[in-house]
């Protein structure tokens, strides 16, 4: 996901000012994806020149709010209707670390051990984030969603532990 597509998600419901879009984009994603307010304007400021959001106005305290264009929503029906493709995540970096312990001669069972504890931590954590949620509905599908990937990650660091113990 891009934020130019939360973005547009978030106008596609109604209008909005940039802090406002900043507030709710981290609360829709679990607060697993921080912006800064540059980061709103810059991308409000591109999805304008593209013609897929203008500005509205401002609301009653004078903040410019802005709102979602025709093109805007066929653009969001667009990226709605395209499914993620696996080659479209970034490359999967504990992978690699783990195959590069391996190739160099690197005791792979003290990397898998100390990854091991760090995901612990980060499933205990979101484990307690889930729990301790206001943001509703959509924070809990994102906060799942993690939860399922440290749970598939330490299956398979077992997994690499298991079959490095094969090989010696």
């Amino acid at each position: 996901m891009s934020i130019r597509h939360g973005l547009l998600a978030l106008l596609s419901g109604e209008p909005r000012y940039g802090y406002q879009l900043r507030v709710e984009f981290e609360a829709s994603t679990g607060a697993t994806w921080p912006l800064n307010i540059g980061q709103v304007y810059t991308t409000l400021a591109r999805l304008e020149r593209d013609g897929l959001v203008e500005p509205g106005g401002a609301d009653d305290q004078g903040r410019a709010v802005y709102t979602i264009t025709g093109a805007g929503r066929r653009e969001l029906e667009r990226w709605f209707g395209t499914p993620v493709a696996q080659t479209d995540r970034p490359r999967d970096e504990l992978a690699i670390k783990i195959a590069m312990a391996v190739a160099s001669g690197v005791d792979v069972t003290e990397v898998i051990q100390a990854q091991r504890v760090v995901t612990m931590r980060g499933l205990q954590e979101l484990t307690r984030a889930k729990r301790e949620a206001a943001g509703g509905f959509a924070q809990r599908l994102v906060l799942d969603s993690l939860i399922f990937k440290a749970e598939a990650e330490q299956r398979w660091l077992d997994h690499c532990e298991a079959v490095s113990k094969e090989k010696s």
